[in-house]
């Protein structure tokens, strides 16, 4: 897997993560890895609230991965452009942003 298996997914900050993709294209790896991380159960195990929904269609649609934040911000991906790690990077990032715990241990 592209993305580190070490990576701490916190879901925290995050209401609802929609990922939908068609799974016969060819830019769909970095978007099905990157569900993998987010539909953990140690990952969905920091925030039993967040949905986590994939809609995998047969379309050859692109893949997206449509992030809701409980503030209401969104995060919006197009997987076939983004390694799985570029994809867990911004994310983290801005869930890091809204999150004051996770600010608090990442100083630590």
């Amino acid at each position: 897997m592209a993305a580190s298996s070490k990576a701490t997914v916190a879901l925290r900050a995050v209401k609802k993560i929609a990922i939908q993709f068609c799974p016969f294209e060819s830019g769909v790896k970095s978007t099905r890895e990157f569900l993998v991380l987010v539909g953990s159960e140690k990952a969905r195990s920091t925030n039993m609230n967040c949905e986590v929904i994939s809609t995998v269609k047969h379309d050859k649609s692109e893949p997206i991965v449509d992030i809701t934040f409980i503030d209401g911000d969104r995060l919006v991906m197009k997987g076939a452009k983004l390694t799985s790690r570029e994809m867990l990077t911004a994310f983290q990032s801005r869930c890091l942003a809204k999150d004051p715990q996770a600010k608090a241990a990442a100083k630590k």
